[in-house]
C-alpha cells in the first residue's frame, strides 16, 4: 500500500509501515513535526520536524557589523564556536513558503522542495539555491532524503545547517530512554535533564574528532513508559558532515552541519540521508552499510537512485 494525497499546502504520504506529512507553507522543509507515525508502535517522532533546514554559514568570529544578521554566540544556543552567517533567512521558520513538486513511480513517491536565500552578508549576493528530495518507498519503515546547495557566491568554507533526524521534545526524559551517536555510543536519557551547550558534551567536529565509519544519530522512544522503537537519522557519507551537536536546551537539539567546503558561484554540494524507525542499532547499521557513500538522490522519469 502506498497512498499520496494533497490538500492545500499539505502533502500526505502513507505506506504499510508509516504515515508522514510535508507542509509547504508555515514551518517548512522536511517532514512536518509529529506527523511521522510508526504504525507498528503507534508512536510519532516527538519533534519539530525531520530533516529541517536552516541557513548558510562559514567559520570565523562575527564583529556585529551585520546588525540583525550577526551570528551571536549565545552560549546555550550556539556555544563558543565562532561562526558567521553567509545567507539567510532560516528556511524552516522564516521562508514561509517553499516550492514543491511531487513525483510517483512504481513502488515509491517523492517530493522535491526548493528555496532561494533572500539575504546575504559581507557584500555577497543572495540567491543560493537549497533543494531537498524526499523519497518514500512502498514497503519500508524509513524514507530517504537529500539536501543540496548550489552557491551564488565564492566562499572558502560554506556550510548548511540542518536538524537531523530532528530535535527531540521531552519533559524530563519522558519521551525517550536513550540516545545513540555512532561517534560516541549510547547515552541515557537522564544525561539530558539539565541544559548544556553544544560544545559542552557529545560534540562532533570533522578534523578534530576521529571520523566515524557511519554517521548515525538516533533516539529510542518510549511507548507506554517502556523502551520502544529507535528513530534514526543517518547521513550516508560521513565525510560530508563538518559538525554535529547533540545538546539540551529545553529539548534535545540534533543539529548537523554539512559541507564545510570551498565553493565558487554555481558550485554545489549535497548530502543523502536515511530516516526511519528501527528495532535495534544493529538493524540501523546493516541498512546503512547497504547504502553507504551516497551523497545525492537522482529522480529520473519513473525511477530514482542514490548516487
Amino acid at each position: 500500500m502506498l497512498k499520496l494525497s494533497q490538500s492545500g499546502t499539505t502533502i500526505a504520504v502513507e505506506n504499510d509501515h508509516f504515515k508522514a506529512e510535508i507542509h509547504t507553507e508555515g514551518y517548512v522543509s522536511g517532514v512536518a513535526g509529529s506527523t511521522f507515525v510508526d504504525k507498528k508502535t503507534a508512536t510519532n517522532d516527538h519533534s519539530f520536524g525531520l530533516d529541517i533546514v536552516d541557513f548558510l554559514l562559514e567559520p570565523g568570529a562575527d564583529d556585529g557589523a551585520e546588525g540583525d544578521d550577526t551570528y551571536r554566540l549565545d552560549p546555550m544556543v550556539h556555544g563558543n564556536i565562532p561562526k558567521r552567517y553567509v545567507e539567510l533567512p532560516q528556511i524552516c521558520t522564516q521562508a514561509e513558503r517553499v516550492g514543491a513538486e511531487v513525483f510517483r513511480g512504481e513502488g515509491w513517491v517523492a517530493v522535491r522542495q526548493w528555496y532561494r536565500y533572500q539575504r546575504a552578508t559581507r557584500g555577497r549576493k543572495p540567491g543560493s539555491l537549497w533543494e531537498q528530495v524526499l523519497v518514500f518507498p512502498e514497503h519500508t519503515r524509513y524514507f530517504f532524503s537529500m539536501d543540496r546547495i548550489t552557491s551564488a557566491n565564492a566562499v572558502d568554507e560554506l556550510t548548511l545547517r540542518i536538524d537531523l533526524p530532528g530535535h527531540l521534545k521531552h519533559q524530563e526524559g519522558d519521551s525517550f530512554s536513550q540516545i545513540y551517536l555512532s561517534y560516541h555510543g549510547l547515552i541515557a536519557a537522564d544525561e539530558f535533564l539539565q541544559d548544556f551547550p553544544p560544545d559542552g558534551r557529545f560534540l562532533y567536529q570533522r578534523g578534530i574528532h576521529p571520523a566515524p565509519a557511519r554517521m548515525i544519530r538516533a533516539r529510542q522512544h518510549r511507548v507506554d513508559g517502556k523502551p520502544g522503537p529507535w528513530l534514526a537519522g543517518m547521513t550516508l557519507d560521513p565525510g560530508i558532515v563538518s559538525e554535529a551537536w547533540c545538546h539540551q536546551r529545553g529539548y534535545v537539539c540534533f543539529i548537523l552541519e554539512m559541507g564545510g567546503v570551498a565553493v565558487q558561484p554555481g558550485d554545489h554540494f549535497s548530502a543523502a540521508h536515511l530516516i526511519g524507525y528501527f528495532d535495534s542499532v544493529a538493524e540501523m547499521e546493516a541498512l546503512y552499510d547497504r547504502h553507504a557513500g551516497a551523497r545525492e538522490i537522482e529522480l529520473q522519469g519513473a525511477s530514482w537512485r542514490l548516487v
